[in-house]
């Protein structure tokens, strides 16, 4: 039930937040209450860290990453975070295939 009340029984994110977004506190003060979870998520991002991700975000709350990204965008919207989306390094297609190879000799070669 915590999962329903966190997001006050939304499932969709009014922006769109990627799992691998990287979020960052403001520093804006909030005017509206915030929720627990509201305040939880943006003590988060304000971390010495620096921006996390939705997904760390999410495992650090242990809530659903549909439900961190109902609340971070309500954060979003009241300037409270900034996002951004993932940057990958230039070759893409080519160097995750690479990457993904590696990982699997890897695997195969422990078990």
């Amino acid at each position: 039930m915590r999962p329903y009340t966190a997001s006050g029984g939304r499932t969709r994110p009014s922006a769109f937040l990627d799992l691998l977004s990287l979020v960052r506190a403001t520093g804006t003060p909030v005017r509206e209450p915030l929720g627990h979870d509201h305040t939880l998520a943006l003590r988060l991002c304000a971390g010495p860290t620096g921006p996390l991700s939705v997904a760390e975000i999410a495992a650090q709350l242990r809530l659903p990453a549909a439900v961190t990204k109902v609340l971070l965008s309500d954060l979003l919207e009241c300037g409270a975070v900034t996002a951004r989306a993932p940057r990958f390094p230039a070759g893409g297609a080519a160097d995750d295939q690479n990457l993904l190879r590696a990982v699997l000799d890897g695997l195969r070669r422990r078990l």
